[in-house]
């Protein structure tokens, strides 16, 4: 038992608002998975630079490690360190050279999501405390996806709390069992693509990520996963610019979504969605098994 939470934002007046509507969310479902959360929010980004987000300890000085990267590289890098986490940005064309620096630079880091947009955190711990420790309330953006996590297949690390991202400014978060994720994983290889956790929802992620980089839309790679991935669950994915839901054909796992002209949420219950603006006049549903939602907002 997982809880999953996503925000759309239609109204660029709500904006300011993201973080902090997604922290109530959150919280809120804190007792359907409270040994770890996490949560991505994908807000302003430069044209030419990119952003990554890794992952120390609460000690590490993140100004440190973007000045041993800048020197190692040439070229201007900077850091916002939130707790355990550190979002480096720096310019986009060098983006391949920096991952294979950080390895020598700052070997005790890891990777945890890149993108134009995206950043991404999660950690060990209630998922309310989680929020407040990064700072969650205060961020701004366009459009999130959170996680509370109920571990019961693998251990209690922060490796295994989602959201999982295995491609530039995308990430998935999942509610379920995947039971053909090991077949998955092993196509997945062949063709290229690396996992850090044995965690079936990074399996998930990556499947997506390697459809969309054949040319698929997010729409069509959620399509596709209806007949190539087996099990129970229910996706909430992010992407650059683009929100999408799935749930399985056969749609055990609860969800519920409301839309109004502001914005489209998602919550693995009703009472996330509660404190949302004028809820009271939204369109609620449950969202049909087998069916594709998504939303995009122009680029």
């Amino acid at each position: 038992m997982c809880g999953i939470v996503g925000l759309f934002l239609k109204d660029p007046k709500l904006e300011p608002e993201l973080g902090r509507l997604m922290a109530g969310m959150l919280g809120v479902l804190c007792d359907r998975g409270p040994d770890s959360a996490g949560f991505a929010v994908f807000g302003p980004g430069g044209r030419d630079t990119v952003k990554l987000t890794v992952r120390g300890d609460e000690a590490t000085d993140f100004q440190a490690i973007a000045r041993r990267l800048s020197e190692a590289l040439g070229t201007r890098i900077t850091a916002v360190g939130r707790h355990t986490h550190g979002v480096l940005t720096l310019p986009a064309a060098r983006e391949a050279e920096a991952k294979a620096a950080l390895g020598a630079v700052a070997p005790e880091l890891a990777l945890v999501g890149a993108g134009k947009r995206m950043e991404l955190y999660k950690e060990v711990g209630r998922p309310d405390l989680v929020a407040t420790k990064f700072g969650l309330g205060a961020m701004t953006g366009t459009h999130g996806i959170g996680h509370t996590r109920m571990a019961t297949e693998s251990a209690v690390t922060t490796d295994g709390a989602h959201p999982f991202s295995t491609g530039l400014d995308q990430c998935l978060v999942h509610n379920g069992s995947l039971s053909n994720h090991n077949a998955v994983r092993r196509e997945l290889a062949r063709d290229g693509l690396t996992f850090a956790t044995d965690n079936d929802s990074e399996v998930a992620a990556g499947y997506l990520t390697a459809r969309m980089h054949k040319g698929a839309s997010l729409g069509q790679a959620l399509t596709d996963a209806l007949s190539d991935l087996d099990g129970f669950y229910t996706f909430v994915v992010g992407t650059e610019s683009g929100f999408g839901v799935l749930r399985d054909p056969i749609a055990c796992k609860p969800a519920v979504m409301a839309e109004t002209d502001r914005y489209v949420a998602f919550g693995s219950e009703y009472r996330a969605l509660v404190d949302l603006p004028e809820i009271d006049k939204a369109r609620v549903w449950e969202p049909e098994p087998a069916t594709v939602y998504f939303w995009e907002r122009p680029h």
